[in-house]
């Protein structure tokens, strides 16, 4: 097989610096897309037809791509019948891996796909499977699980779910056409203390809620290395070319659930955002790689840490910030404010106005170390009691298997995903519209209401057992 260069199929894909440019643009009005097409379905809520064995393509199996094959290959009524991806050594890797997860009884038949840029889209077409998996670069989730679903597949894209107001609005559409579920797979929402506070909240344990807080906090750098292949090949020219949110959803999608956010409650209205200089990413490659490097060539524009502000139609607000870049600690902060208490992440700890049993009398001291034991033993989410022993072992705490669980339990059975493509447009949205703000001094912008008026008749997520 012809190796790619990797220089020229950046050129070839959406990444190229124009089509990542154009991230941050928005359309003329965010009201243009008010009128949902005749024969569409309106998707909160919706409930496809059970599947009872599932037939499951996966493109993308670099970094995350690998985890979901393999988790979901483990449980019962699956069938991974087709693997893409732009290398050839990968798929022919976690072929493999499949094939000895299914012990010569399932995953045997897998159709292989790699090596062009739009070897997906054949895949898609000759194989049509019953669901598809997207892990792969940013820009190609939108066109990938676009078409996907054209091709009679629910669509399971990674974060964000897009990174364009037009792209989100076509999603939608898409999805409402076809009647095919399209969730962007929010792992953190299956996370223990995120299903501990959602649990809390809905019983009302600190009240009516007020104020959130959301974060990626992760310093990346260390990406950079990956040059010519993995995430920071082509996940640098973002940093680079863009300035604002560039990864939301890991903060505010937990904060999004608590409030019900696009459900019924509450929703988006609208969001500021402004940015810190641009400083780390330039400094570490002038630090760690020669003076002609392609990395010491880039004008890093994107400032190392953005913040934003979403005030929600009720009035809620939610504090919502990004930085990949600088040395400090990891945080997604994951707090949320009611009128009888607070929540709060990293640590994970509880204040309750009254107290909690004899661990505190009021709110002036935390309840959290070895004391939140107590708290997860009244609180803990009946999912997580459920299926933490099977996920645990899975990525990222076991909040990975959890998701992919509940994917295929709800594929299974024909009920409603735990999250729905509006969610995932909202949370993704975040990033575009921080861009402008950004460009536009910290100016307002309206979040575009992708479920045109429905979210006032959309349940809220309800407390799964």
């Amino acid at each position: 097989m012809k190796n790619l260069n990797r220089r020229n199929f950046i050129k070839k894909t959406s990444l190229s610096a124009a089509a990542i440019s154009a991230a941050g643009l928005l359309p003329t009005s965010v009201n243009a897309f008010t009128q949902r097409p005749l024969a569409s379905q309106y998707m909160g809520g919706f409930k496809a037809a059970p599947l009872e064995n599932i037939r499951i393509a996966v493109i993308g199996v670099g970094a995350r791509g690998p985890g979901h094959l393999k988790f979901a290959a483990n449980l019962d009524g699956t069938e991974i019948v087709a693997i893409c991806d732009l290398y050839e050594d990968l798929v022919l890797k976690w072929s493999e891996e499949a094939k000895n997860i299914g012990k010569g009884e399932r995953h045997q038949n897998i159709r292989q796909y790699f090596g062009e840029e739009n070897k997906w889209k054949e895949m898609l077409r000759e194989v049509k499977p019953d669901m598809v998996f997207i892990a792969t670069n940013w820009a190609n989730h939108a066109p990938m699980a676009i078409e996907a679903m054209k091709q009679g597949a629910h669509a399971f894209v990674e974060v964000p779910l897009a990174l364009t107001l037009t792209d989100l609005w076509e999603i939608v559409d898409t999805s409402e056409k076809m009647q095919k579920h399209c969730m962007m797979m929010e792992n953190v929402n299956y996370g223990r203390d995120e299903l501990l506070y959602l649990n809390m909240c809905r019983k009302g344990v600190i009240g009516e809620l007020l104020h959130g807080e959301a974060a990626y906090i992760h310093d990346l750098r260390f990406q950079m290395e990956e040059v010519e292949r993995g995430t920071g090949s082509w996940r640098t020219y973002h940093y680079a070319q863009r300035n604002g949110n560039l990864y939301p959803t890991h903060g505010l999608g937990p904060v999004a659930q608590y409030m019900n956010l696009g459900r019924q409650e509450d929703s988006f209205k609208s969001l500021v955002s402004y940015s810190s200089p641009a400083k780390g990413r330039a400094l570490y490659a002038k630090n760690n790689f020669p003076e002609n490097h392609k990395w010491n060539q880039l004008n890093y524009k994107g400032g190392d840490i953005n913040t934003a502000i979403i005030k929600t139609i009720v009035g809620r607000t939610i504090l919502v910030q990004w930085d990949e870049t600088s040395p400090r600690p990891y945080s997604r902060l994951n707090l949320i404010q009611g009128t009888q208490g607070t929540l709060a992440g990293f640590p994970t700890r509880v204040a309750l106005e009254n107290g909690f049993e004899d661990l505190s009398e009021d709110h002036h001291k935390w309840i959290e170390g070895e004391n939140m034991e107590r708290i997860y033993e009244k609180y803990d989410h009946p999912l997580y009691k459920r299926l933490s022993a099977t996920t645990n072992k899975s990525g990222h705490g076991g909040m990975d298997g959890m998701m992919i669980y509940r994917i295929i339990e709800c594929l299974h059975k024909g009920e409603p995903l735990d999250q729905n493509v509006y969610e995932g447009c909202f949370w993704s949205a975040v990033s575009p519209l921080s861009e402008s703000s950004v460009k536009q001094d910290g100016m307002p912008h309206a979040f575009p209401d992708f479920t045109r008026g429905k979210w006032k008749d959309t349940d809220p997520l309800g407390i799964i057992s």
